[in-house]
């Protein structure tokens, strides 16, 4: 029940102990002000994290080769592997039930491609329709390649936004020109565009037969990349992906004749595993900073309940006039924790609204390569709510049990 005469019991305390309250407002107010921000940090190194794996599926997993490392069956170290459509289509076929999409990647940099006075040295790949999922490329305009493309082994193209503003003027249709590739001419069916930015969108995709064609490949091919269908959660789908990686790799070991232990031969990127270990990383740092939070406001909770030790023992004698004309130890207690509360809350509600101000204004600014957009969503903030009102609670409970313990007989004796 609201009582105004506790309420200006309350005030008249605090009047008496301005400096000493201010302080210890201070600390309180500095511990959750330290604690939002570093949730804050966190949770834009989390926004980090996450924007750079956007640039592909969640899924993803990248397998290229390289030279074989260790001598194995009689062949020296330093063979160049090659994949081939054979394991393309062996990978595809033992794993239809695990895998969503797939495509084989058949790649040249440093190609010329000119449209009309214009031209550029960019990368080629030949890929097949699921490479978009994949890549995760989103179409401006035109579309993807697509299996009929694949079939009649059509000459068409698909250009970043990146090569569209290099080589057509800036109000130009690429869709339905022609682009020459070697001096040879494909037709512009599609302008994509990547969220990993220009970096990404500095190739034109065509039908990888043709590609394998104009580059003299033959059945070779230089990449794979495969992304696996979803599961009921993120560990079920690392598991499966690690198990897909680990039988993948040993086929293509035994295929090429790579020495089991030879791990520069396959280079494989498993983003689901990549993501795992972010994840953990972030995780580990978000609960260092949530301690190191904590720990602060700890501090300040600490001199809240010195005070009211202090306050306490200064109305001892109070305190023993109070019991001895009948007041209730829950009266009491409740007098002790109220101050409390209200201290630890009023100075932690200031942190507060002091570290999301700031979030709110200078987070956005922030775009680092890895911390992006630092804020504390509403939740979170709830919980340090929360966590204030029991810290509150908590400085006033050993004062307050002290209070009540005291004898009426001793309290009045008191000087």
């Amino acid at each position: 029940m609201f009582s105004i005469e506790r309420w200006q019991e309350i005030f008249e305390t605090i009047s008496k102990n301005k400096l000493r309250t201010f302080l210890t407002g201070v600390s309180v107010a500095s511990g959750i002000f330290i604690l939002v921000l570093l949730l804050g940090v966190g949770q834009g190194m989390q926004n980090g994290i996450a924007k750079e794996f956007e640039g592909d599926s969640t899924s993803s997993i990248w397998v290229w080769t390289r030279t074989t490392s260790v001598e194995y069956k009689g062949l020296n170290p330093g063979r160049r592997i090659n994949l081939t459509n054979e394991d393309y289509a062996f990978i595809n076929k033992s794993n239809e039930s695990t895998l969503e999409h797939s495509s084989s990647r058949a790649r040249r940099w440093g190609i010329l491609v000119t449209y009309g006075k214009e031209s550029g040295s960019y990368g080629i790949e030949g890929i097949y329709p699921d490479f978009q999922v994949i890549e995760n490329e989103e179409m401006v305009s035109g579309r993807y390649v697509n299996q009929n493309d694949i079939d009649e082994q059509n000459k068409v193209a698909v250009i970043g936004n990146k090569i569209k503003r290099d080589l057509f003027k800036k109000d130009e249709e690429a869709v339905g020109e022609y682009i020459e590739i070697n001096g040879i001419p494909f037709k512009v069916i599609g302008v994509y565009s990547d969220k990993a930015g220009e970096r990404e969108e500095d190739r034109v995709f065509i039908p990888s037969p043709i590609a394998q064609q104009i580059f003299g490949l033959g059945p070779n091919i230089n990449g794979l990349a495969f992304s696996l269908a979803p599961e009921e959660n993120f560990e079920t789908a690392v598991q499966k992906s690690e198990q897909f990686v680990e039988a993948m790799t040993t086929y293509l070991k035994a295929k090429h004749i790579i020495a089991p232990e030879d791990d520069r031969a396959i280079g494989v990127n498993n983003n689901l595993e990549n993501a795992k270990r972010f994840y953990n990383l972030i995780f580990m740092i978000k609960a260092f900073f949530w301690w190191v939070g904590i720990c602060t406001i700890i501090a300040g909770i600490v001199g809240v309940s010195n005070i009211m030790l202090i306050i306490v023992k200064e109305r001892t004698k109070e305190i023993g006039i109070r019991k001895a004309i009948g007041a209730q130890p829950a009266s009491i207690i409740g007098l002790i924790l109220q101050e409390a509360i209200f201290v630890t809350a009023l100075a932690g509600f200031v942190g507060l609204i002091l570290g999301l101000a700031l979030l709110e204004f200078a987070g956005p600014l922030v775009q680092t390569e890895f911390i992006l957009n630092p804020s504390v969503d509403f939740n979170v903030a709830l919980t340090t709510v929360f966590i204030l009102i029991f810290a509150g609670a908590l400085a006033g409970f050993f004062p307050a049990w002290r209070a009540v313990r005291i004898k009426p007989i001793v309290a009045l004796r008191d000087e």
